[in-house]
Parts: C-alpha cells; sequence; structure tokens
C-alpha cells in the first residue's frame, strides 16, 4: 500500500486498559491516528458500527470475529493484525479476496503452559475451595491429592503439550498421550506414550486439552470421553473451549461421573453471568487468562506496531493470508 499521510489505527478489547503501555505507539505520530477500544463489541453490527472507516486494526486474539459478513462491511479496512499466528475468528480467505492483509505476531513459548500448570495444581490440591472456606473462618474443609505417580493425559502434543509433558515429569507423574496425527515417534520425544483417544480418557487421572479448535476438533471431548475420565477425574482446559461438549461437562459435574474441570476457556467469551458453569460443582475457573501477561502482551503489541508500520512502508510482515 502507498503511505497515507494519516491511516486510521484500531486496538480492539484492551479490556485490562493496558495496550497504551505496551508498546510505543508514539512512533506511529504522524502515520497514524490511533484509537483504543476497551469494552467488547456487542454484536457484529456494534463492531461495524465502531469500525467504520479505521484502515487497520489490531485484533487480541478471538475477542473480535472478522467474517466475510463484517469484512464485508468495512470497505476502508486494509489490515487485520491479530496477536498470535492464528485467528480462528478471522475469515482468512475472504481477507484476502477483499485485498485486506492480515498479519500476525509471536508469542512467549510459557504464557499458556504455566497457567495450565497452575489451573491443574488449583484444583487437584483444592486451593480456591480452601481459600474461600479460611476466609470464612474454617480450618482444613478438605483433602487435595498428590501428582506424583498418577497419570496425565495430554490431548495434543504440540509445543505447549510437549512443555506440559515436561512438568509433568518433573512432578513424578506418567505421561500419555493422543492426537489425531500424534504417531509413537512424536510421543516418545516429549516423554509420553502414545494412546488411542479412548485409552486417554480411560487411563488418564487428569486430562488436558492443548490442540487448535476447527470443525474437525470442535466438540472433540463427549458425554462418552467425560464418563471415561471418571468420577475421580479432572479435565483441564486452556485451549477451546468449544473443544469440549458444555452441556455434557456440566451434567457430568452435576450428576458426579465426573470428577472436576479446570477451565480457562468457554464456550461463550466473556462468560455471561447466568452461564451454568458458574454454579457447577468442583471446578476452577479464569476468565481467559492463559495469555494474560506482561511478557505475552509486550510481544503482541510490541509486534502489532511492527506490523501496522511494515505495512505503511508498503511491505507487510508476518502474512497469514498471502
Amino acid at each position: 500500500m502507498a503511505k497515507r499521510l494519516t491511516a486510521r489505527l484500531a486496538i480492539l478489547d484492551d479490556h485490562q486498559g493496558v495496550a497504551r503501555d505496551m508498546a510505543p505507539w508514539e512512533d506511529l505520530a504522524g502515520r497514524a491516528e490511533t484509537t483504543f477500544f476497551s469494552d467488547p463489541f456487542a454484536s457484529a453490527d456494534a463492531a461495524v458500527a465502531a469500525l467504520q472507516g479505521f484502515h487497520a486494526v489490531v485484533a487480541m486474539r478471538e475477542r473480535t470475529a472478522f467474517p466475510r459478513e463484517v469484512l464485508e462491511r468495512l470497505p476502508d479496512l486494509k489490515l487485520v493484525v491479530t496477536t498470535g499466528m492464528a485467528n480462528a475468528a478471522i475469515d482468512m480467505h475472504a481477507a484476502r479476496d477483499l485485498g485486506v492483509t492480515v498479519s500476525g505476531t509471536s508469542g512467549s513459548p510459557t504464557a499458556a503452559p504455566e497457567l495450565a500448570w497452575a489451573l491443574l495444581m488449583a484444583a487437584v490440591r483444592d486451593i480456591p475451595a480452601q481459600q474461600e472456606a479460611l476466609r470464612a473462618g474454617l480450618w482444613q474443609t478438605g483433602i487435595g491429592s498428590e501428582l506424583a505417580g498418577r497419570t496425565l493425559g495430554i490431548l495434543g502434543l504440540g509445543k505447549i503439550g510437549t512443555r506440559i509433558a515436561g512438568y509433568a515429569q518433573a512432578f513424578g507423574m506418567e505421561v500419555i498421550a493422543w492426537s489425531q496425527n500424534l504417531d509413537a515417534q512424536g510421543a516418545a520425544a516429549a516423554g509420553a506414550q502414545l494412546v488411542t483417544k479412548e485409552q486417554l480418557f480411560e487411563q488418564a487421572d487428569i486430562v488436558t486439552l492443548h490442540v487448535r479448535l476447527s470443525e474437525r476438533t470442535r466438540g472433540l471431548v463427549g458425554e462418552a470421553e467425560l464418563r471415561l475420565l471418571g468420577s475421580d477425574g479432572l479435565l483441564v482446559n486452556t485451549a477451546r473451549g468449544p473443544l469440549v461438549d458444555t452441556d455434557a461437562l456440566v451434567r457430568g459435574l452435576a450428576e458426579g461421573w465426573l470428577g472436576g474441570a479446570a477451565l480457562d476457556v468457554f464456550d461463550a467469551e466473556p462468560l455471561p453471568s447466568n452461564h451454568p458453569l458458574l454454579g457447577a460443582p468442583r471446578t476452577v475457573l479464569t476468565p481467559h487468562l492463559g495469555y494474560v501477561t506482561r511478557e505475552q502482551y509486550r510481544i503482541f503489541y510490541g509486534q502489532a506496531l511492527e506490523d501496522v508500520a511494515a505495512w505503511l512502508d508498503g511491505a507487510p510482515v508476518r502474512v497469514l493470508n498471502g
């Protein structure tokens, strides 16, 4: 693209109001006028109305969706930057058809797996419930469990899953793994034993999910899998909410045939105040914090700024839909 005197840039979904301080946006002075949006858009129509006239947007993960019908209604939009190098909420083909460049950023390799392990530990040792009881004046109201000698099942043994396998080994756990494209050699390289999907849920004490959401993986964990995990089993999901059948998950927790769940992601985000998981027993819930760290944000926003500057120079970088 030819240089503009002033492009309009929108930074979306800055829920914590920190994006302004995470990158030197002033470097774009005279080239881009930057607007920060903190509140989520209530609908696609609200997003379209708010973003009319903007030439570039920085989207935080998948908080705001850009399907074809939204992109078609934003004729001035020419650049979408997504934090991370994949975003299922952006129609990449539509963007290319409409002449919209989509660029990405890298990220911290440790933010997401550290959060997954924190949730796992909190659930296994019953930390949230014990803290709540202590603040209410009660003492030792429950009994936690140890990890050593137990079996961790990892569904998805990519970069995050492999790091989780290392954590598990450090805690003395046995590690088994399955995903649709995983082979025995790949599993062994991460210190895990390859099993079938059924065996994963049947043999594991804890199952943690680390696969991308796609049409192939949506609903990958349903009632059958959760029943195999059982009344003493724990499901950890820090990947994507729709990987799991939420109705089955809620029912399993309520009826007691699933032991517990530690969740950072949900089928609807932000989570509605009347969502049934908020009242489900034996749960540890966090509001999609896997990538919410100072270190991660500095990478996300710093590289987003680089993406915008490169696009303004007519030489886009980290292009995802080229």
